[in-house]
């Protein structure tokens, strides 16, 4: 249950300039951004923080590839970023760029404070290193993904089966090794610390094998860093990254030490489940080094497959397999609410998840356009028309009336909470969908039109009008999250519109909060039907 006198701050990870934002990318930010919009209904202040990550050699190679200065390419790709996320309407409340001053002075505040806590230190580094996934790896793993592969004369990388380049040069290392222990002792005192549950076997796996010490300069370019006492060396790009998280607070800065205070430890970092292991080790080795507070929870998801139609399985989305879908695409055919809904609620957050366009339509046909956009149209159209353009004068008593949907109401915020709290966004949106659907059976079981012929029943067709209003006006806050834009039109329509900002979710969601004599408009459908399916 979220505790909403506590500050909430979240994160998603921060996303390389080396390309347009994708599917991925969006699904994590607004994973996050449902989280957000939740959270400060509850009553909770919440920094939602987003971002780029901009230096490093894959960002330097891009540059060059492109005819561009470093900081040329990260800023004719950084718009592309604000554009697309002000389009799904992410309510992030800041933005960091590895390359901005504050991020510059936290990551040599860092180097300062690892030097003096005896954590760093110098020497040579001899082995295989992965420019795309910037990761270095041992000749285990590296002859281990050959034979995997059936790889003679060549090296590749593990992760991403790209080659690996040998390198041999002078660099800073963090001693990880040396938090073996500590992190075995985090993860037994708090299991929750990696989420879902069984993305903690992965990383318990990982450090019981053992930890290496970790390079954490580099002195072969110099898109980075610098290193505040050797000017030689530039910041590693994991070991500048990871910091923007604590950078977006103050960390580093005397004039954010109040904030900093406030606002650290993070309650959640949203990050691919490709990237746990920077996120789950050596982000809190990082900062048991410097005695600084740890995350509360890395909630890791998982990637979003393409379903092949034929044989139901998830496909990995490449270009080359002609199976690439771009976040317009999905835009183009839902619309920006649809687009969230779908994503967030018929893909499991933590899971692999497998779409289609087909399934797209099904899901939003089924949800929106027949069920909630039905129930809204036909309910609001009723009390425009038997009631003068208004809600109906609230019968006296009418809360406390036994009928099905208050019933269903009565408990429904306390489940879907829960729900949202830990991210379970399905079971949420079910709870949800439960009212929804009762509430449309309401209207073919009670047959307003049927009893509206009659005026001995006005006080009944009162009663079946507002329990439908108040179901409506309950799920609209419900949705929010989901759909903001949508569940404020439903509020404006019903003369509702100070309701959509609430701080008091639970509150707002009691039965009996509609108000009477109201205007209602009917307006135009809220998700029209698809008839065309693609794919």
């Amino acid at each position: 249950m979220a505790d909403n006198k506590k500050p909430f701050y979240i994160t998603t990870p921060i996303y390389y300039v080396n390309a347009a934002p994708h599917l991925g990318t969006a699904y994590c930010t607004i994973l996050c951004d449902v989280q957000a919009r939740f959270r400060r209904a509850m009553g909770q202040d919440v920094k939602f923080l987003t971002g780029l990550d901009e230096h490093g050699e894959k960002v330097q190679r891009a540059a060059e590839d492109h005819g561009k200065t470093p900081q040329e390419w990260c800023d004719s790709l950084a718009p592309a970023f604000h554009d697309i996320w002000n389009t799904l309407e992410i309510s992030n409340d800041d933005f960091i760029r590895t390359t901005q001053p504050r991020q510059i002075r936290a990551v040599q505040h860092l180097w300062d404070r690892m030097k003096d806590a005896g954590y760093i230190y110098k020497d040579s580094y001899d082995g295989w290193y992965c420019v795309h996934e910037e990761t270095y790896y041992t000749e285990t793993q590296v002859s281990k993904s050959d034979e995997d592969h059936g790889v003679v004369g060549r090296h590749l990388c593990p992760e991403c089966q790209r080659e690996l380049q040998r390198v041999k040069e002078e660099s800073w290392f963090f001693k990880l090794s040396a938090f073996q222990d500590r992190l075995l002792k985090l993860y037994d005192e708090h299991p929750d610390f990696v989420m879902p549950a069984f993305r903690m076997n992965e990383v318990r796996s990982f450090v019981e094998s053992g930890l290496r010490d970790i390079s954490v300069s580099r002195t072969s370019f110099d898109w980075g860093i610098p290193v505040p006492f050797d000017d030689k060396h530039v910041t590693y790009v994991w070991f500048d990254a990871l910091l923007n998280y604590a950078t977006a607070v103050g960390f580093g800065d005397p004039d954010m030490a109040d904030e900093y205070a406030r606002r650290w430890p993070a309650q959640y970092h949203v990050v691919g489940k490709d990237i746990i292991r920077f996120h789950c080790v050596i982000w809190p080795a990082m900062l048991m080094a410097i005695g600084e507070a740890l995350p509360e929870h890395v909630f890791a998801h998982g990637f979003l497959m393409v379903r092949n139609e034929e044989t139901g399985q998830g496909e990995k989305m490449s270009k080359s397999r002609g199976n690439a879908i771009a976040p317009q695409d999905v835009i183009d055919m839902l619309g920006v609410e649809g687009y969230r809904y779908y994503f967030m609620t018929d893909c499991v957050p933590g899971e692999d998840g497998a779409i289609s366009y087909s399934r797209m339509t099904q899901v939003y046909n089924a949800d929106l356009a027949n069920s909630w956009g039905n129930l809204v149209s036909r309910s609001l159209n009723m009390s425009a028309k038997y009631f003068d353009g208004k809600t109906p004068e609230l019968p006296e008593g009418w809360a406390d009336r036994a009928n099905p949907l208050k019933d269903i109401a009565d408990g429904l915020v306390d489940r879907y909470v829960a729900a949202m709290s830990v991210f379970d966004y399905v079971s949420a949106k079910n709870a949800v969908l439960e009212l929804v659907h009762a509430a449309n059976h309401y209207i073919e079981d009670s047959a307003p039109w049927a009893v509206a012929k009659d005026p001995a029943r006005a006080d009944e067709l009162e009663q079946i009008i507002t329990n439908l209003l108040e179901a409506i006006r309950i799920s609209a806050h419900l949705f929010a999250p989901f759909m903001p834009q949508t569940s404020a039109e439903v509020l404006r329509r019903m003369s509702l519109a100070d309701e959509a900002d609430t701080t008091d979710l639970i509150a707002a969601c009691q039965w009996g909060g509609l108000a009477s004599g109201a205007a209602v408009t009917k307006g135009d459908a809220l998700f029209p039907r698809l008839d065309v399916k693609k794919g």
